[in-house]
């Protein structure tokens, strides 16, 4: 099986701190491979490193070629057949196959490639690269886009493959199509054999021992510092024994001056040696402590509504065209009080969304049936849209009302760097923008909190922030999410949105 090496590889952006540092590391071109880390931490860098796209110290390498997801589409207006002849050498019956193994129509290749969904681009460029047997394939995020459904169809694809490295945030999506997992931690590449449940059992046995560990050396290095200075404190208190008894004259008797010089300085140089010896000690024990990277707890301005039901719906729906009884979904009742964690789920276009526009009056259209919201919510939203912040944090933090210090501390605690802070908005990256946009709604005050996708762009660092925070703390919550660990968790009601045509 052919290989890839990494031999001292370092890498670091112009004045930022190493993003990797002297790593060495084997990859089996057969495997499976997931790579995980937090956001800014070098998984798509370590990519574009593999694709020498970028300058590097150490070495690496390959006896292939490698392909990558997302490829660039420069004119999206051609037909699909025409877009994929652009990337890609393949008979057409290959592409087909590949396509029908996606659970996709091949006719989407001659309808222009702007007017596919989302999810049929994600398909047909996947498709496109497995075509040729001589390259690997180097994935970045291909869940994007993708409803439940199509998760799980794009990962029973992938698991018929072999062969790949993938990046994704969708913990079910990464178990179900890795045998192994390489982890970006601190400025190190770790390497676990397994699918990702096994990664996070084993990190997790990992950081207790280390955590362990450190608190071991701690409490002896601070046993030898309380040593070390009570011995320092003796001596020099011996020493002053001496000047202390400097008018007493004689010679070798127990008040003498000279004997007790000798012998306080013998204490004092037997004292300043156990000092030096324990301070050795104490920066060798130094130099074992680890490093430990923390998740910390986020905070959210969660206030109690006075009413006990805050949105009832019966036989509701929604229509663009009141006149066409164009409806969006089957009517569906619920009921949200200020115990329900409530997730809409249903494929792309089942109308998940335009529910959370309607609770918050930006819904393109009509409503059937009744709905009925407590007056004087305050409401969190999260829109998949947030492109539209701009400025500086600070004007942001003007502008949505929030406690500047609060904010900050919101976003320090998603992991964004200090560097990051005096960017504008629109000059981040959109794992960036999204955290900006989750501290926004954690920091406003609200009773209720209406989410579309807010794990969208985060890590699963983040995932399990945002998970520990809504178990504490039980807000009430309508959400839309395909990652199906987060709904399992949070949710203590399900609804599932489905279209009329599937009656």
């Amino acid at each position: 099986m052919s290989k890839i090496e990494f031999e001292k590889l370092s890498f670091a952006y112009p004045g930022q701190t190493a993003i990797f540092n002297n790593v060495s590391l084997v990859i089996d071109e057969s495997w499976q491979l997931g790579l995980v880390g937090r956001n800014g931490r070098g998984k798509t860098t370590l990519l574009k490193i593999i694709l020498n796209q970028l300058e590097y110290s150490g070495k690496v390498f390959a006896p292939f070629d490698f392909v990558y997801f997302p490829q660039t589409v420069t004119s999206p207006e051609l037909l699909a057949y025409q877009v994929a002849e652009t990337i890609a050498d393949f008979e057409q019956w290959q592409l087909e196959r590949e396509l029908r193994l996606l659970q996709v129509n091949p006719d989407i290749l001659w309808r222009p490639y702007q007017q596919l969904s989302g999810g049929e681009q994600t398909k047909l460029l996947l498709a496109l690269l497995f075509l040729a047997d001589d390259k690997l394939p180097l994935i970045d995020e291909p869940t994007n886009h993708l409803d439940m459904t199509g998760r799980q169809v794009v990962a029973q694809y992938l698991n018929s493959k072999s062969g790949y490295i993938v990046v994704s945030h969708d913990r079910a999506f990464l178990n179900e199509v890795t045998d192994h997992i390489i982890a970006i931690e601190k400025t190190d590449l770790v390497l676990y054999q397994g699918a990702f449940e096994v990664y996070e059992q084993e990190k997790a046995l990992r950081d207790q021992f280390e955590i362990n560990q450190n608190e071991r050396l701690k409490n002896e290095i601070d046993r030898l510092q309380k040593t070390a200075k009570e011995k320092s404190s003796w001596s020099k208190h011996r020493e002053g024994d001496k000047y202390g008894h400097a008018k007493i004259k004689g010679s070798g008797s127990i008040n003498d001056t000279g004997f007790i010089g000798a012998r306080s300085a013998r204490v004092m140089k037997k004292a300043k040696n156990l000092e030096r010896r324990m301070n050795d000690e104490i920066e060798t024990k130094s130099r074992l402590l680890k490093n430990l990277e923390t998740i910390d707890e986020l905070s959210i301005n969660y206030q109690q509504s006075r009413h006990s039901v805050l949105i009832k719906a019966e036989n509701f729906s929604l229509q663009f065209n009141k006149d066409q009884n164009d409806l969006l979904f089957q009517p569906t009742s619920f009921e949200l009080t200020n115990f329900s964690r409530l997730a809409l789920t249903g494929i792309n276009g089942s109308g998940k969304s335009s529910v959370l526009k309607y609770l918050m009056n930006e819904f393109k259209g009509e409503a059937a049936g009744c709905v009925s919201i407590a007056s004087g919510l305050k409401i969190s939203y999260i829109s998949q849209n947030f492109e539209n912040n701009k400025g500086n944090l600070k004007e942001f933090a003007r502008a949505n009302h929030l406690d500047y210090s609060l904010f900050l501390n919101q976003l320090k605690k998603l992991g964004m760097e200090r560097a990051v802070f005096e960017q504008r908005i629109e000059t981040m990256s959109m794992g960036q923008r999204k955290k900006i946009e989750l501290a926004r709604a954690l920091t406003v005050p609200a009773n209720l909190y209406v989410w579309d996708e807010p794990l969208n762009y985060l890590d699963v660092f983040n995932y399990r922030q945002l998970e520990q925070l809504i178990l504490n703390k039980l807000p009430p919550m309508i959400f839309v999410e395909h990652d199906m660990v987060f709904i399992e968790k949070i949710a203590n009601q399900v609804i599932q949105l489905n279209k009329i045509n599937d009656i």
